[in-house]
């Protein structure tokens, strides 16, 4: 991986540049923005320019790049440097300032999620066209070594108000041949049957580094843990419902709902969107002689992560989550100054996982401070149900620089342990600490599990150890 005197020269250059890196308040002309270079990109750089047109914002924030410690614009690495805002909103206060009691959750619990829907991720519509589900195929075949049922399930959904744009919802769900008969728990996005897709990167600039992963030699086939276990795995394909990009907002689910027309200020962003597309999954899934509809959770890597925090926060039916690496706008806090910032979610290439409202938080002149919630807050509305919150190291080699740091994981511990006391009005136990625990320690006391693998950005250490935590709700 690296010797000690290798990455202890590198981290002290990350430190020392960190001093320059950019802070809250970085004016527009210290970091210029990357000029688009596809159709895309170009209508994704359109579409923020109008949602900021209509917020009255003249210009945003720099994003910061992730992997260039020489440079005045690279992100921060400096935990000393990194809570320029320490004051987090209260959780279990009310917007009137009276205090919360077990009995008076569910009003606070909806305060927080309006916030959210308004200023973050953006509302729900109003009417959302129905989905009508078939099973299009059933084969069995071995998946990761291990005998299964794969069945191919599409969901279509209703276009007959705009046939201009066409929705389905694929899955595949895929359950032990052995436990054929019996009723087992499955995690959307566990695994896979189908090969990974890969993505064409454009060229890199001289110096730029374009590999962020670093994964043990034989890491952990997610597929292969959960079948071994007796448990099965859902597939699906996020961005056939709505693609990863601001230029498709008139298109996929949201262009749909919206018959072609441009989102307003407070409609879902995409993030969104993929999380009503679980909750459509759990439509079929409870209906699904070989699955438990009690033993349904949900799994999520970077930014799969926050969609899948958001579907576990939208859909009580969701049993557990495991959250992998969700970084900012998942489960780390907006007040950190940390790897990815407010600015860089904000940015052409990333503001549609939000509402445009979001942009407001990391226009010139304003900061993250000042979001009436964090995600402290928004973990806590996943309560009193089990959740695992993990991420990867801070990777000083110049080929895997910066690993997971992008995501920070000390900043999601922050979160989940600040959202801890949510768990306890109800009568469970959240993080249980809130001393940051060295690399590679599991903390798994309460309802709320975290854990920081050694590697860079990849889920496959924490998957053994999330199928341990599972299994004390999934083998009662």
């Amino acid at each position: 991986m690296w010797t000690a005197g290798r990455r202890g020269a590198a981290l002290a250059l990350l430190m020392m540049t960190g001093a320059h890196a950019q802070s809250p308040g970085t004016s527009p002309e210290a970091c210029p923005a990357a000029t688009p270079a596809n159709p895309i990109a170009e209508a994704s750089a359109a579409e923020r320019a109008r949602e900021m047109k209509l917020l009255g914002i003249a210009a945003m924030q720099p994003p910061v790049s992730a992997f260039e410690p020489d440079k005045p614009c690279n992100a921060n690495y400096d935990e000393a440097r990194a809570n320029p805002y320490p004051a987090l909103p209260p959780l279990l206060k009310m917007q009137n300032g009276a205090g919360v009691t077990r009995a008076t959750w569910p009003q606070r619990r909806a305060e927080i999620k309006a916030l959210f829907d308004d200023q973050v991720y953006g509302r729900y519509p109003a009417h959302i066209p129905k989905v009508s589900w078939r099973v299009t195929g059933t084969e069995r075949q071995t998946v990761a070594g291990v005998e299964a049922i794969v069945k191919h399930v599409t969901g279509h959904v209703d276009n007959s108000a705009y046939p201009a744009i066409t929705v389905d919802i694929q899955l595949d769900v895929v359950t032990p041949a052995a436990a054929q008969g019996r009723r087992v728990p499955v995690i959307i996005g566990g695994g896979s049957v189908r090969p990974r897709p890969t993505f064409a990167r454009p060229a890199p600039a001289p110096g730029q580094v374009t590999h962020l992963l670093a994964a043990p030699a034989d890491p952990p086939d997610s597929a292969q843990l959960l079948l071994e276990k007796g448990w099965g795995f859902v597939w699906m394909n996020t961005t056939d419902i709505q693609a990863d990009n601001g230029a498709g907002l008139d298109k996929g689910i949201i262009g749909l709902v919206n018959k072609g027309k441009p989102r307003s200020l407070t409609d879902w962003g995409v993030l969104r969107a993929w999380a009503w597309a679980q909750a459509r999954a759990v439509d079929y899934l409870v209906t699904d002689r070989d699955v438990d509809p009690r033993r349904i959770g949900t799994f999520g890597h970077s930014r799969g992560g926050k969609a899948a925090l958001v579907a576990m926060a939208d859909d009580p039916r969701i049993a557990i989550g495991f959250i992998s690496s969700s970084g900012a706008g998942g489960a780390n806090l907006y007040r950190r100054n940390y790897g990815e910032t407010v600015a860089n979610l904000a940015a052409p290439n990333e503001f549609h996982w939000f509402a445009g409202n979001f942009l407001k938080y990391a226009a010139v002149g304003h900061s993250p401070d000042e979001l009436p919630v964090d995600s402290h807050q928004f973990i806590a509305l996943l309560a009193p149900r089990p959740v695992f919150i993990g991420g990867g190291a801070l990777l000083t080699e110049p080929e895997y620089m910066p690993g997971d740091a992008w995501q920070d994981a000390q900043g999601m511990f922050m979160a989940a342990s600040a959202a801890s006391p949510a768990w306890e009005l109800l009568g469970r136990k959240g993080l249980g600490t809130a001393t940051f625990p060295p690399m590679k320690t599991l903390v798994d006391d309460g309802d709320i599990a975290f854990r920081q693998h050694e590697w860079g950005h990849t889920p496959a250490p924490n998957w053994p150890y999330f199928i341990a935590f599972a299994s004390r709700y999934f083998d009662r």
